[in-house]
């Protein structure tokens, strides 16, 4: 039970950053926010490795090692982080993370794809569990007139459809965010344990070596390989000054910290290390749960309105990635 007990913890973990996320996403913007949190999570898995291995960097890492984690942190970081908080800025953590469940199910086809990992007709039915889940949290029965913005922390908008009457409350650019995020982070996944597998494979811990030395030291190079991306894409996209601009903005950067902190930098490496210890599945079907815990505190922190309809809806698709696993 210690990789489901790690990914559960991931999932919280995980709630808390997307808070912080949108927080700092809607102060410093996307793309600076995500040079400075793999600047922060390279520095802070820098310190780590130096206590845990006596160097600052995946030394023990090889060449394949590389290549395969380099190809998760484009996909996880690159791709999908830069979705993630795109999403966050247009329809807020919480129905950003509710797509997220999607993750689980891309997770699956890649692992299928890559790996060989059969999907069942459970699985099936779940991705299609899933997908309705996501539905009913973003379309409801419109009744009277519309509502409008439902609220300033998730950046919806309400529009009136006169045939079905239903109020779509998600701009298509959020939404496109979010399932990219999703596809990030699934892929990513199934390419970190690959790379994993690998690096535990080839490079032997050396004595005094905490086994915490591998997923730090993968979400290092995965870190390194993202970074590289946001710093092309700020540069190609004449975006510099608006980092300039973002470090100086210190309570923005104070929420920067907390979501490096619990996102990439903790919460990442535990995802890894439950990889290791449980299947890709379990894994992220639990991690998959942060779009239900994220409900409340998104309620509080930013007033959002919250209907009994997308709770329902949330949980759905929660358990619609549970069955895709089982």
């Amino acid at each position: 039970m210690l990789g489901e007990s790690i990914a559960l913890l991931v999932a919280v973990l995980w709630t808390t950053g997307a808070i912080f996320g949108e927080l700092a996403s809607k102060r410093l913007g996307a793309l600076p926010l995500n040079v400075i949190r793999m600047v922060l999570t390279l520095i802070i898995l820098g310190l780590a490795l130096w206590f845990m291995a006596g160097h600052p960097y995946p030394y023990l890492a090889d060449g394949e090692t590389w290549l395969w984690l380099s190809l998760s942190g484009l996909m996880g970081f690159g791709f999908g982080d830069y979705c993630l908080f795109n999403s966050y800025m247009l329809i807020g953590s919480r129905f950003s993370q509710l797509f997220m469940t999607l993750a689980a199910p891309f997770a699956a086809i890649t692992a299928w794809m890559m790996l060989g990992e059969h999907m069942t007709w459970l699985g099936l039915i779940g991705m299609l569990v899933t997908l309705t889940g996501i539905g009913l949290s973003i379309l409801g029965k419109e009744q009277g007139t519309s509502e409008g913005a439902v609220s300033s922390g998730d950046a919806c908008v309400a529009s009136r459809n006169k045939k079905t009457h239903l109020a779509v409350k998600l701009p298509i650019h959020g939404v496109i965010f979010g399932i990219g995020a999703a596809l990030g982070q699934g892929v990513g996944l199934v390419l970190s344990k690959v790379g994993l597998e690998h690096y535990t494979a080839t490079a032997p811990l050396e004595a005094g070596m905490s086994s915490m030395t591998y997923p730090v030291g993968g979400t290092m190079i995965r870190a390194l390989t993202g970074l590289a991306c946001f710093l092309l894409l700020l540069i190609m996209k004449k975006k510099v000054g608006q980092l300039n601009t973002a470090i100086r903005d210190g309570r923005g950067m104070h929420f920067a910290f907390w979501a490096t902190l619990l996102g990439p930098a903790v919460g990442v490496s535990l995802s890894l290390l439950a990889v290791q210890h449980t299947s890709t599945g379990v894994a992220q079907t639990l991690m998959s749960l942060t779009p239900v815990l994220i409900i409340w505190p998104s309620h509080l922190i930013f007033k959002s309105k919250v209907t009994a309809q997308e709770v329902f809806g949330a949980t759905i698709a929660v358990c619609g990635a549970i069955l895709f696993f089982i």
